[in-house]
């Protein structure tokens, strides 16, 4: 499954690098041309990848020192507020809006069966991971969830680069098919491929997470607790929410309620700062350890009602069911 890449703590670190060196030169005049998207594409990477929230805030300072309409989109995309985005682009050349506006409709669940075809279109063209991926992603949106897993796979088999970051989250993207998207899991071939994801990215905190989350299902919940502990640094808050379930499962209560706290107190930061990013997130643990129903089904409605896909409609309708 592995193929030679860039070891992952290099890469990360050369991402920090080149990140703040992009920054110092965004400060200064004049600006090369590009500069500001360039630095979007390394802040959403620490986002993805790393659990970086902060990413969210700096882009959030870009886009108002930089003023353009692109790069004010793929700010308010990355915080999840589409409708934002959209007026954005409406400012923005037709052609150059047109793949943010394509990723904002997939987002959303907007038209899939039109995404599907151009989804097909861009692969097509060029085979690319990075155009596959998202081709697979649709399809697993649509429950083609078989054919989801061929292109994925053709995406992983297909990248000739040495950046790790694309093979971890097509790694990560076969994980989450298998182990969640799946009518009939099988969560040995999820966890095999996110441990693939994390042999990429060995802080890839949602990797690491999903994995522990498998190993805890199965009794292992050492080897869970193993597996967080080198990314508890990481601003995601699902980090200790995990944790603590972790430590709930091994009878350590004290500790588990501790690192729970810590948990709320993340989302409720997060939250305030950029609702309609963690809505979905912090529903799922409000509505499991962070026991408070009520919250729950708010971000949970909260988050449909700014992206009526299948997965949240689903997660706002069962809890509806539950109250």
């Amino acid at each position: 499954m592995s193929r030679l890449a860039t070891d992952g703590e290099i890469a990360a670190l050369n991402l920090d690098s080149a990140c703040r060196q992009a920054w110092a030169r965004f400060g200064r005049a004049p600006r090369p041309q590009g500069l500001a998207e360039t630095i979007v594409d390394m802040e959403r990477l620490k986002l993805q990848f790393f659990g970086d929230t902060a990413a969210l805030d700096r882009l959030e300072t870009l886009a108002r020192v930089d003023g353009s309409p692109l790069v004010q989109a793929a700010a308010a995309s990355a915080a999840h507020r589409f409708d934002e985005a959209r007026r954005h682009l409406a400012r923005a050349p037709h052609e150059a809006a047109k793949h943010q506006l394509l990723s904002i409709d997939q987002a959303c669940g907007t038209d899939l069966d039109a995404v599907l075809t151009a989804r097909r279109r861009l692969a097509g063209a060029g085979g690319r991971l990075e155009d596959l991926v998202p081709l697979g992603a649709v399809l697993a949106d649509l429950e083609r969830f078989a054919e989801a897993a061929t292109v994925y796979r053709e995406a992983h088999n297909a990248y000739s680069g040495t950046s790790p970051f694309p093979l971890a989250w097509v790694c990560f993207q076969l994980g989450q098919l298998w182990g969640e998207l799946m009518p009939e899991p099988d969560l040995d071939q999820a966890a095999q491929w996110y441990r693939s994801a994390v042999a990429y990215l060995p802080f890839f905190p949602k990797a690491r997470v999903h994995l522990a989350e498998i190993y805890l299902g199965q009794g292992q919940a050492s080897e869970a607790e193993a597996l967080l502990l080198p990314v508890l640094s990481s601003r995601d808050p699902e980090v200790r929410w995990r944790l603590g379930d972790v430590l709930l499962a091994q009878g350590r209560l004290e500790e588990a309620k501790a690192q729970l706290e810590v948990a709320r107190l993340g989302f409720e930061e997060l939250l305030e700062r950029h609702l309609l990013a963690f809505a979905d997130h912090a529903a799922e643990f409000y509505a499991g350890s962070g026991n408070d129903p009520r919250r729950a089904l708010a971000l949970a409605r909260t988050n449909a009602a700014n992206r009526p896909t299948r997965r949240a409609m689903g997660q706002a309708h069962a809890l509806e069911a539950a109250a």
